[in-house]
């Protein structure tokens, strides 16, 4: 793919065990010609899915409109339990500007997409990160709170109303959040234990909010179909934080708790370049290869532990190329 202007969206849908249900909403995205489906990676333990697509703003834009009322008929929140927070069937859809368009013109669509949600679903919507309207909604986790089972006290709170949309509570879809941000690496540790306490601890340590790194946000929880409980994290800004410093950082504070880390895993797409630096942070030999850094970093992160890691499908540069 190779459109002048080019926008990444990561939608995350509470649904990660039926695959018809993810298929009918796949189908939905690539109804609108241009966009393409990069990679979807469904959770079962998580209940959740999400779906990476790129394309023209515009195609992209009611791309995104139709998989959410697809999510809207065909999820049941009041029917949903799993692993990971979520506010709704379609619990937060991220744009990420890509080439050729500005983050402002990217948080324009992601207001415009939002009024018509709101209007024409009559669902609430929640604007975060760089489309937030009120300072308080940058930060998910802090929209996210209370979760789906505490969404109705929130909408009678002056401080709950949505951006868009009834205040009114919607029982089988629930809220959706939606925004423009930086592209974001969600990178999960996996713990030699099934204790969900030592996760949790790690988890504590490493996020920003409580003195940890920099834009890492990270919650600790326990993934049957591993048999091993994970320290999940968001790298919400790649710059400040790289991938490898926030796995030595896990792996350091998992010593001290007598835990060893068992590799690690990625939900969706990652940048070429996080590899590449956590190779030659690895690496004390000079590589000039890209394929032999790739599995560098592979190596020394333990990317295959719990699923195959698929360089293709899962770099950004790769998948969009396919």
């Amino acid at each position: 793919m190779n459109e002048d202007q080019l926008i990444e969206c990561i939608p995350n849908f509470s649904e990660g065990r039926d695959q018809a249900v993810i298929d009918s909403i796949a189908f939905s995205i690539e109804s609108v010609p241009g966009v393409k489906i990069l990679h979807i990676d469904m959770g079962f333990d998580a209940h959740r899915t999400v779906i990476t697509y790129a394309g023209n703003p515009e195609a992209c834009k009611e791309a995104a409109y139709r998989s959410i009322c697809t999510a809207r008929e065909l999820i049941d929140m009041r029917k949903h339990h799993g692993a990971h927070p979520r506010i709704g069937a379609i619990d937060v859809f991220p744009f990420v500007p890509l080439q050729h368009i500005t983050m402002q013109e990217t948080i324009d669509i992601t207001h415009t997409l939002g009024r018509r949600i709101g209007a024409e679903l009559q669902m609430p919507v929640y604007m975060y990160n760089e489309s937030a309207k009120r300072s308080y909604r940058k930060n998910l986790a802090d929209i996210r709170t209370g979760e789906y089972e505490g969404l109705a006290d929130k909408l009678n709170s002056p401080e709950g109303q949505p951006d868009f949309g009834p205040n009114l509570m919607n029982e089988k879809s629930g809220a959706i959040i939606l925004g423009a941000r930086k592209i974001l690496v969600a990178f999960n540790i996996n713990l030699k234990t099934e204790d969900i306490r030592i996760a949790k601890k790690i988890a504590n340590r490493l996020r920003e909010k409580k003195g940890g790194l920099k834009a890492v946000r990270a919650i600790g929880w326990y993934m049957p179909e591993y048999k091993c409980v994970q320290v999940s994290t968001n790298l919400v800004d790649i710059d400040v934080t790289p991938l490898h410093q926030v796995f030595e950082a896990c792996k350091m504070i998992a010593h001290e708790l007598n835990v060893e880390v068992n590799g690690s895993e990625l939900v969706g797409l990652i940048p070429l370049r996080c590899l590449i630096e956590a190779a030659e942070f690895y690496s004390s030999e000079k590589i000039e290869d890209e394929t032999s850094k790739i599995n560098i970093a592979a190596v020394y992160l333990g990317l295959n532990a719990v699923k195959v890691f698929d360089s293709k499908s899962q770099i950004i540069e790769f998948a969009l190329n396919k």
